[in-house]
């Protein structure tokens, strides 16, 4: 799948569903005047002591009456999908706590969570997203998903079921899945439409109230003709609530169906193993329990699973999901149509087959192998992958979470130990300079974070550059748990920490705008700008990125002149520092992150070409070009070592 083709589906396709969702709440207006009004018309005239209602005698509406009519359910629908935007505006973090969920990052309870944390730690290293929090329900059905508006406030949720019952192979096949959920705008799609079904629904709940509350004062008072009228009209919103959700979940059917074959296809493209997600839907199949989720508000979110969570009475028109013979035989197309008998999984019996074990000692040879840096085609094909992770770069991914020290890997899964992480990336590497920033930073540090500073200090000088996005991206999850009290205090320090010398370095700014990005996200934006009406914030970006990588200016006129080749306009002259500093370039990156999805692969092309013009591409520019390619949305994988393609998996 192009990442950008179908980040461009997604824009188009909630413009789509909003006209849906408008003609449904506007047929909803339209039935509700119509009865209302007519119930009004009864009732009205039975009361009418006083002949406010006098005239010639019809049962249809007044034109005032649709209008107040219509004013209510406008009134009552937005209010209800702005309450359920608000709670959703805290991300996935929303969804999965509301389904009952409990986070695992900080604190995985036996072999298999531990497994399941790792797998989501190497897809997400590989496709270059930060590590999202992870939470397991507690539920004996085999299922998932993935929530939230945005990568940076994205979660993924997981049965108990799933991960005591699936291999591994099978879960890595799940979350691959949800991945792609994520990567392709899905996942947003799916949490802006509930919502918007919130506030049909309400309709419904209020008339549900609303007979509950007729059918007490019924008993009352039976002379009063007031609850007689309340019984109707909530016997009418009551009908028409539901209605509607009929229809909104009729569209939110055929949006989720199509897209889960799609990602079943991405998790098979990702891990090269249709054996993985085919065998995880086999048994789904052969379980008892299926992917049934008992969760109370399970129905809310049903479009969001990676199978179907509840039974509806009408499977075939309103499934979320496609039928599961038809999702197993698109990945097994010579699946002979039994299912297993599913039983408890033994994890310590757990082994890779032959040919994993041959890609696996594969890939530990490249990754053994000392590279100064990385062929100058390695960043375009990253850029070509966005989205797109394959086999070698979950191998990687692998072995840069092997590589990394275990105190460094304890600490990312602490609340503190992130926190000390965060500040010791930003050490100097000189004795002297690191002397003067650790003198500033100690009346701000508690005694506890101040040591774990200094325990991790050697190690994290000796990392080298290629790994330490990777390492901030794996203490993600911790650090999302702090108090907003407590980020301030933490950008504080880091801010410090990069100004004590005098001068901030590119890649010191660009890794305190993603720990900014990730942990105080905000609204994302739809793009609406081409790349040719920002042509002076893209040299702003490519004057800095030239000057970055090159010692003369002369050099860097070269690299950027090389670069403007991917542009959809003429060569770029070089700006001098001053007109291309780091203000400069917050101002431009805001208004570059607004670029329509198709426009940005342009420019990120470009990017590349800036940094492989010398015919070499370092560790730190790497590290560098897929920084500001996150600050951009564009969660790139890393180049990969030793060869440009991933080896056959």
């Amino acid at each position: 799948m192009n990442f950008f083709q179908e980040q461009d589906r997604a824009r188009r396709n909630s413009g789509r569903l909003l006209v849906l969702m408008a003609l449904a709440v506007f047929s909803l207006i339209s039935l509700s005047s119509l009865v209302l009004g007519v119930l009004w018309q009864i009732f009205g005239r039975e009361g009418d002591s006083l002949g406010l209602l006098a005239g010639p005698t019809t049962l249809l509406p007044s034109w005032d009456q649709v209008a107040l009519v219509a004013l209510a359910v406008i009134a009552v629908v937005l209010l209800g999908s702005l309450y359920k935007s608000v709670q959703l505006s805290q991300g996935g973090r929303a969804v999965a706590e509301r389904l009952g969920g409990r986070l695992l990052n900080l604190a995985p309870q036996g072999l298999g969570e531990q497994r399941v944390l790792n797998l989501v730690e190497e897809m997400a290293i590989a496709s270059g997203t930060p590590v999202p929090p992870v939470y397991v329900l507690d539920d004996a059905g085999i299922n998932a998903f993935a929530a939230g508006l945005t990568p940076q406030d994205a979660v993924i949720g997981i049965t108990r079921g799933a991960i005591d019952l699936l291999s591994r192979d099978e879960l890595q096949g799940v979350i691959a899945h949800e991945f792609s959920h994520i990567f392709h705008g899905d996942m947003r799609l799916n949490t802006r439409l509930v919502a918007v079904l919130h506030g049909i629904l309400l309709l419904g709940l209020i008339g549900e109230f609303l007979l509950r509350g007729s059918s007490r004062s019924r008993h009352r008072s039976s002379r009063d003709n007031s609850a007689g009228a309340i019984l109707a009209a909530g016997a009418c919103l009551w009908i028409l609530g539901y209605a509607g959700t009929f229809f909104g979940n009729l569209i939110k059917a055929a949006v989720s169906r199509q897209r889960e074959f799609l990602a079943d296809a991405a998790a098979v493209q990702y891990t090269r193993n249709p054996e993985g997600i085919g065998g995880a839907l086999q048994k789904i199949g052969g379980h008892m329990y299926g992917s049934q989720l008992r969760a109370g508000h399970a129905a809310e979110f049903s479009h969001l699973y990676f199978a179907a969570g509840i039974r509806s009475a009408m499977a075939g028109l309103l499934a979320t999901h496609p039928p599961l013979e038809q999702r197993i035989r698109r990945v097994l197309p010579s699946w002979d149509g039994q299912y297993p008998q599913v039983s408890m999984l033994s994890l310590a019996g757990e082994r890779a087959t032959p040919e994993q074990r041959q890609v696996a000692q594969a890939w530990d040879q490249v990754l053994a192998t000392p590279a100064a840096g990385f062929a100058p085609a390695a960043a375009l094909a990253a850029i070509a992958r966005i989205g797109d992770p394959q086999a070698g770069h979950l191998q990687q991914a692998h072995g840069v979470l092997n590589e990394l020290p275990e105190p460094l890997q304890r600490a990312a899964h602490q609340l503190d130990g992130a926190q000390a992480l965060l500040l010791g990336l930003l050490l100097a590497r000189e004795a002297r300079a690191r002397e003067q920033q650790l003198t500033l930073l100690q009346p701000l540090l508690d005694a506890q974070l101040l040591a774990g500073l200094y325990a991790l200090e050697p190690l994290l000088l000796q990392l080298p550059a290629g790994q330490r996005l990777s390492l901030v991206d794996l203490a993600m999850p911790a650090l999302k748990q702090l108090s907003p009290e407590q980020f301030s205090v933490l950008r504080g320090q880091m801010a410090k920490l990069i100004r004590a010398d005098g001068r901030v370095e590119l890649l010191e700014w660009t890794l305190l705008r993603i720990v900014e990005r990730n942990l105080r996200p905000s609204r994302p934006q739809d793009g609406r700008y081409r790349l040719v009406e920002l042509q002076a914030e893209t040299q702003v970006l490519l004057s800095l990125l030239a000057h970055e990588g090159n010692v003369t200016p002369f050099q860097a006129q070269a690299a950027l002149t090389h670069a403007s080749a991917e542009l959809p306009f003429g060569p770029l002259a070089l700006l001098d520092a001053e007109q291309s500093d780091l203000a400069a370039l917050e101002a431009a990156l805001k208004r570059l992150n607004q670029l329509l999805p198709l426009q940005k692969p342009q420019l990120l092309k470009a990017m590349a070409r800036c940094i492989e013009h010398d015919g070499e591409i370092t560790a730190a520019e790497a590290e560098l070009l897929r920084a500001v390619a996150d600050i951009l949305d564009c969660p790139m994988p890393p180049l990969l070592k030793g060869a440009v393609q991933p080896l056959p998996a």
